[in-house]
């Protein structure tokens, strides 16, 4: 199937982590998201299952040799604070697999109105000339984007002609204000499946308009609505 024709199970991923104010956005198919806020003694069993998850067609050998490195990855990322990780791999129409990453944390910002903070991160990230960002309006508010294209280097003993390569990688970076609290979310998709820049970059559009500060129940209460 095409990564832009690609289904959502529609419901909310949800976000209520001690360092983060509650927050949640719909997730397409094909994303796995890491344990983040497993126990520390629970990490290596819920990064057993991820595993499994992630490759369900594997066996025990793939499971078991893989559960480690997702273990340690997703005790970096709950260290520095990120409350969301998913590993995303999609099929697309030529049999081959488009494969990112997407990552959801939290920053404490000084400005309690979103449209300041936001108009600050604008300013602050139109002083690179390497990036491309802009100002964006979400149903959930304003918000800052920000596109990155790096070109990697690859030793030669990691490819298949014992040659030095080079990747080009892309990065978008979406900066949202909390309306109601001095806090900025930050949405981060990494990938090199530059084949599938655009499509990549409409998904990401597509999270970006289901992120809500407001817990589902109370989204679907005739008092939230009003």
């Amino acid at each position: 199937m095409s990564i832009s024709s690609m289904g959502s199970s529609g419901t909310p991923t949800v976000i209520d982590a001690p360092s983060v104010p509650p927050m949640s956005f719909v997730a397409p198919d094909g994303f796995h998201a890491l344990p983040v806020d497993a126990d520390p003694e629970d990490r290596e069993a819920a990064a057993g299952e991820f595993a499994r998850g992630l490759f369900p067609e594997g066996d025990d050998n793939l499971w078991d040799s893989s559960a480690p490195f997702y273990a340690g990855l997703t005790q970096v990322f709950a260290d520095v604070g990120i409350a969301y990780s998913a590993m995303c791999v999609f099929s697309d129409d030529n049999g081959g697999v488009v494969h990112c990453s997407f990552t959801v944390g939290a920053v404490a910002s000084s400005h309690t109105r979103p449209e300041d903070a936001a108009e600050v991160i604008e300013q602050g990230l139109a002083r690179d000339p390497l990036t491309d960002s802009r100002r964006m309006t979400l149903p959930c508010g304003p918000a800052v984007s920000n596109i990155t294209l790096r070109e990697v280097t690859i030793g030669p003993e990691l490819t298949a002609t014992g040659e030095e390569g080079r990747l080009l990688t892309g990065q978008i970076q979406v900066f949202v204000p909390f309306p109601d609290a001095p806090f900025v979310a930050v949405f981060t998709l990494d990938t090199a499946a530059m084949n599938h820049w655009g499509e990549l970059c409409d998904m990401t559009a597509a999270i970006l308009q289901t992120v809500s500060f407001v817990a589902p129940v109370e989204e679907s209460s005739p008092t939230a609505m009003a």
